[in-house]
């Protein structure tokens, strides 16, 4: 296959090149200039330009990476977070539509579309009420694909993402631990610790990815990305510092941050019907995660 990865100097973006250069024939797309890369598109990220990428080249899949990933930023500058998760995906699929019918396009979306859950586990049917401008771009970015899959006939699939972690990762939860531990004995952290997420691993997340392609039907199908797994924030950081500062204390401010859903687990039943199985436990991921931190110093 020819796959088109766009993002792929980011977290989720370079796993997902590694891992597919493997037996396909994979080109990069990123805002990155620091590159000697013969296959490499480089983007302007706040005025893309997509259709020159689909013109000289056909694709069989494109996995858009690219966006903004954080929701205390799209509160901050919600323009810059609009554009880049939902302008660009529309830019994408237009030039897809006018250039590339026939590829494939996966959207990276976000559990954020659902918001604070009305029940758990969350399947793909639940209602959507996402609570942060980032959700809301990203719920944006979702109604655009079926636009295109509807009106055009275009493939388009939208996976939403629960907390993906791993190597590589400099930003979310496990990255302000680290952060926040340095030359530090206790660090404090928003909530109560007894809010929950559901974890994916980077490897797992771009192995699911590679299940999608196989067996999706790409009508415009929406999927779960996670492990199932429900655990509180307050486990989880006792399991980081286990491996990387046992003397470390995790204290917890009792304050809700805009934005943040109190609890998170997915139902994964439709990504576990294409032969999906979770292969990073979170006790292995963390001991993993920590170890490159600590290669890092």
């Amino acid at each position: 296959m020819k796959i088109l990865i766009i993002g792929s100097k980011g977290f989720i973006g370079s796993h997902c090149v590694k891992y597919f250069s493997n037996g396909n024939d994979v080109w990069q797309c990123d805002v990155v200039t620091d590159h000697t890369l013969e296959k490499y598109f480089l983007l302007d990220s706040t005025n893309a330009d997509y259709c020159d990428i689909f013109e000289s080249q056909q694709f069989d899949v494109c996995i858009n990476c690219s966006g903004a990933a954080s929701v205390p930023d799209s509160l901050k500058n919600p323009q810059r977070d609009f554009v880049l998760n939902t302008v660009n995906v529309f830019k994408q699929l237009d030039a897809i539509r006018k250039l590339n019918a026939t590829c494939k396009y996966i959207n990276l979306s976000s559990a954020a579309v659902y918001g604070n859950p009305k029940y758990l586990p969350i399947d793909e049917n639940h209602p959507l009420n996402p609570i942060s401008p980032y959700g809301i771009h990203k719920k944006m970015a979702e109604d655009i694909c079926k636009e295109f899959h509807e009106n055009y006939n275009i493939a388009t699939c939208s996976l939403r993402i629960f907390s993906a972690y791993g190597n590589g990762l400099e930003k979310q939860l496990f990255w302000d631990l680290y952060k926040k531990s340095d030359s530090k004995n206790q660090v404090q952290l928003f909530g109560t610790g007894a809010e929950s997420r559901d974890f994916i691993h980077i490897k797992d997340l771009v192995l699911a990815i590679n299940k999608v392609i196989q067996y999706s039907n790409f009508k415009n199908d929406i999927i779960n990305i996670a492990s199932s797994k429900e655990i509180t924030i307050e486990c989880v950081a006792s399991i980081f510092f286990k491996y990387f500062n046992s003397q470390i204390q995790v204290v917890f401010e009792g304050k809700t941050r805009l934005g943040d859903p109190i609890n998170w687990v997915a139902n994964t039943e439709k990504l576990q019907k294409m032969n999906f199985e979770q292969s990073i436990p979170i006790e292995v991921g963390l001991k993993e995660y920590t170890e490159w931190l600590k290669e890092r110093e």
